[in-house]
């Protein structure tokens, strides 16, 4: 049994995979070929935004936007502590300062009256200024965008979302991808829409911020490389990677559902025996991860890797608690609900390829361990 079924899906795209492949290396375009813009044109298309910007990786996608805003020293950006270390990481590598805010219990997503909370005090602080914030659309379910975008609009900050994991996903009929002034996704193969290795892309309707995301990218270009404008990074979506991903773009709507069928059917068969995803009226998550809450996590997963059974912890020390970010002063309690998420969470196999008989075998599996003694 696979956590995440990668063979699957290539044996199902295999032909056209393979068509696309050999189209790259007949033309020989191995740096920004055509098929990167081909796909940044379908992507936009398919989120519903005017621009698409290909990037090396989701890392990198969070990062050109906050260059391009000149997020830097002296600002604060507010993200969530239960997030992978990327979503920090860039804040802290411009020189500016992550200011964590807890999460909503039900979601996981960044809680929007916690963000209130934590503006305040920045600002009674005098010390930094509020600029930007980071929601992040975790395990596939957007965050509060409304209730986020009238914070921050209160405050003259910028949304950036972080769609590493929601790509697909709707928010009161909007994508994913469309919800900030920017929003940043993720190609790694384990993504609802993976690539063969790296790969990331910016979505944003802003002209000014597209070409300068496009400038940056390419180590600050202007009217060619050989033209700096600007101090920019090596952030290209590799050509190969966008082919790849063209197929399987095309692909993904059926995909798609078919997380779809999965997630309800997890849910259904596990109510009983864990806390299952909520996913609020309006939203459609795109279930990167089918993540469950239970206090006997440890049992739980002893017991299922005893039975052949794959599972994933995310993520299991909140960002506050890591080593990297002990000179910001938090202390362990100061995120109760992050805290208790990261002690409890344990995430079962999920992708498009999940038959209803190997959710079977995890289901009772399941049920089998935590109803033993």
């Amino acid at each position: 049994m696979q956590f995440i079924d990668l063979k699957a899906q290539y044996a199902a795209l295999e032909k056209d995979i393979r068509a696309a492949i050999d189209g790259v290396l007949a033309h020989g375009q191995f740096i920004m070929g055509p098929e990167v813009r081909e796909l940044e044109a379908a992507m936009a298309e398919y989120v519903g935004v005017k621009h698409a910007i290909g990037c090396s990786s989701g890392t990198d996608a969070l990062l050109l936007p906050l260059m391009a805003w000149g997020v830097g020293p002296g600002d604060a950006v507010f993200t969530t502590p239960f997030t992978f270390i990327a979503t920090a990481e860039v804040v802290s590598l411009l020189g500016a300062t992550p200011v964590f805010v807890d999460v909503d219990p039900r979601t996981f997503n960044i809680d929007p009256k916690a963000l209130e909370t934590a503006i305040d005090e920045v600002v009674a602080a005098g010390e930094l200024r509020p600029r930007c914030v980071i929601p992040v659309d975790l395990f596939g379910l957007p965050a509060d965008y409304d209730e986020l975008r009238a914070v921050a609009d209160s405050h003259g900050m910028l949304v950036l979302e972080d769609a590493a994991q929601s790509f697909g996903a709707t928010y009161r009929g909007r994508r994913a991808g469309s919800l900030g002034h920017a929003a940043a996704t993720s190609f790694f193969p384990a993504k609802p829409l993976g690539a063969y290795g790296d790969g990331g892309a910016v979505f944003t309707d802003d002209d000014e911020l597209a070409a300068r995301l496009d400038s940056i990218r390419v180590h600050g270009k202007g009217s060619d490389k050989y033209d700096n404008i600007r101090v920019g990074v090596n952030a290209r979506l590799d050509t190969m990677q966008a082919a790849i991903l063209k197929v399987k773009l095309a692909a993904f709507p059926g995909e798609l559902e078919r997380r779809q069928v999965a997630a309800q059917r997890y849910s259904q068969r596990l109510g009983n025996l864990v806390e299952t995803p909520v996913v609020p009226d309006g939203y459609v998550s795109s279930w990167a991860q089918y993540s469950v809450l239970t206090d006997r996590r440890d049992h739980l997963q002893a017991g299922l890797k005893a039975a052949g059974v794959p599972t994933a912890v995310y993520y299991p020390k909140p960002l506050h608690q890591q080593t990297a970010y002990a000179s910001l002063g938090y202390s362990t309690g100061d995120f109760p609900v992050s805290e208790s998420c990261a002690a409890r969470i344990i995430s079962l196999p999920m992708h498009p390829y999940l038959d209803e008989a190997t959710q079977d075998r995890v289901v009772d599996a399941v049920a089998e361990v935590l109803h033993a003694a």
